[in-house]
């Protein structure tokens, strides 16, 4: 599996990147909404101060590891959210985590994004899977996954604790054999 540098993945209308640390108001403002933060397991509400640029900071050792790899996606210039591998060398695999600016919900990015990223994962850096979980109650992140091509495999029930409350995981998954929209 490769470990090369993070390569920068374009679309039709966005740009994968590294993050820069240029780039930590602009996160600090998005990861501060109470939405975005509820539909994720580890983003905290409140987002702490200094948070983001901290989050940007470990990138790169994360990037050389090898272990995780993560794009700020960003439109017209602006980040507008970001998406990440979670890798598992040893089993070729990988699960792959994203949220998106509250105000750029429902315009498709994070269906592009992710076909962007599994075709990453699976042509560049050699995965046989990639595997993603999202809230039972958040529907449209289920679609996002459907229309990338994963299928789902099913519900992990009181899977995750999010502040105190036991919740279930919808799980899906896409292995490199699998056909692509």
């Amino acid at each position: 599996m490769s470990s090369a540098p993070l390569a920068t993945l374009t679309t039709a209308r966005l740009m994968l990147r590294a993050f820069e640390p240029s780039d930590a108001p602009s996160v600090q403002r998005l990861l501060s909404e109470r939405e975005v933060a509820e539909q994720t397991l580890t983003i905290p509400h409140p987002y702490p101060e200094g948070a983001a640029a901290e989050f940007i900071g470990k990138h790169s050792e994360w990037i050389a590891s090898g272990k995780r790899l993560i794009w700020a996606i960003t439109m017209d210039g602006a980040v507008v959210g970001a998406m990440g591998l979670h890798i598992v060398a040893a089993h070729r695999r990988a699960e792959v985590g994203y949220w998106i600016a509250r105000t750029h919900w429902g315009q498709g990015i994070a269906t592009e994004a992710l076909r962007a990223v599994l075709a990453h994962g699976f042509d560049v850096v050699g995965l046989h899977r990639i595997d993603a979980q999202h809230y039972k109650e958040n529907a449209a992140s289920g679609a996002v996954m459907r229309k990338a091509g994963m299928t789902h495999e099913g519900r992990l029930r009181g899977v995750v604790f999010r502040d105190g409350v036991p919740r279930d995981n919808e799980l899906y998954a896409m292995l490199r054999s699998d056909p692509r929209p």
